[in-house]
């Protein structure tokens, strides 16, 4: 039986716990869960992983970097892709090949090649150009509801799938 002073003590450290777990999801770490198979093979439908979302806050993000973010025309969704294109640059997909500034793309993460053209497409300042790995079946940058993904609608970096268990590890950015 608790007496007074051990159920105080009870609701005490469950509004701590409350608010490092307010702390940590708004600040520092979230988790998600992967849904569908435009990430496929990095990425698998229903992996749960986490995000850095502070990262974001002292750098841009970089090329191949894999991040979640809120898609322009779909507000009350999370997407998860990989960074392509950065500011400035270039964009364009000619013959299943993706070509920053004129230069290809050295993707080896794909497992198919790609069957549409797209651009060219200038990234604008402050925003990302993504696309999926399993590119024939991503909804991603070269999708006019998704466009360009702004820095400031980015939640933050994939950086570690923890489940299932046994396909548990960090996530690789190239």
């Amino acid at each position: 039986m608790l007496d007074k002073g051990d159920f105080k003590e009870f609701v005490q450290s469950l509004i701590i716990a409350g608010i490092l777990a307010f702390f940590i999801i708004s600040f520092v770490a979230q988790s998600f869960i992967v849904d569908g198979q435009s990430m496929y093979p990095t990425l698998h439908d229903g992996e749960r992983l986490f995000v850095n979302k502070f990262i974001y806050r002292f750098r841009p993000p970089e090329r191949f970097e894999i991040i979640v973010f809120t898609p322009n025309g779909l507000p009350d969704s999370k997407f998860i892709k990989r960074v392509i294109g950065l500011p400035g640059e270039t964009v364009f997909i000619k013959d299943g090949i993706t070509y920053i500034d004129g230069q290809p793309l050295k993707e080896d993460f794909l497992i198919e090649k790609m069957r549409d053209d797209f651009g060219p497409y200038l990234v604008g300042e402050d925003e990302v150009f993504v696309m999926g790995d399993n590119r024939n079946n991503s909804e991603d940058s070269r999708r006019s509801y998704v466009g360009n993904v702004k820095y400031n609608s980015i939640t933050g970096k994939a950086f570690w799938v923890y489940w299932p268990l046994n396909m548990m590890r960090l996530i690789n950015d190239n």
